[in-house]
C-alpha cells in the first residue's frame, strides 16, 4: 500500500503575519479556518508544483518557543539567484551573507536560507 507525505504543521504566533511571509515565498493560501475543533486558527498553504502543504496553526494561549535549529522546511527552485533576488526585493533577508558570491562557484551546492517571523528556517535549494 503506497503512503504519501501530505502536510507539515507548524505553530505560529501571528497567523496573518506568517501567511504574508509565506506568500512572499510563493505559497498560496488555499483555505483558512478561524476555529478548529481544538480552538485553533488554521491556514493551509500550497506551492503549485507540490502535493505537500504547509499548515499554520495559531492558538492565542500558546507561546511559540523552540530550540534554535530544531527543524526547517525546504523549497526547490530552478534559478536560486533570481528567486533570492526577488525575495530580497520583497524585504526578506537571505543568509548566509555573501550568497551571490557563493552561487558563482560551479562546484558549490547552491543553497540559501530565510527565517520566518517565528524563527523557523526555510532552506532554498536550486533544483534543475
Amino acid at each position: 500500500m503506497p503512503i504519501k507525505f501530505l502536510h507539515t504543521r507548524i505553530r505560529v504566533s501571528d497567523l496573518d503575519r506568517s501567511i504574508a511571509f509565506y506568500e512572499k515565498l510563493g505559497f498560496k493560501l488555499t483555505r483558512r479556518n478561524d476555529k478548529s475543533p481544538a480552538g485553533n486558527q488554521l491556514a493551509f498553504l500550497e506551492l503549485d508544483a507540490s502535493e505537500h502543504f504547509l499548515e499554520l496553526t495559531h492558538s492565542p494561549d500558546y507561546k511559540v518557543e523552540f530550540p534554535e535549529d530544531l527543524m526547517h522546511t525546504c523549497v526547490g527552485v530552478e534559478d536560486i539567484s533570481a528567486y533570492c533576488a526577488d525575495l530580497e526585493a520583497k524585504g526578506i533577508e537571505i543568509w548566509p551573507d555573501g550568497w551571490r558570491g557563493k552561487f558563482a562557484d560551479p562546484e558549490q551546492m547552491k543553497m540559501a536560507f530565510v527565517t520566518d517571523p517565528d524563527g523557523y528556517e526555510v532552506e532554498i535549494l536550486e533544483r534543475q
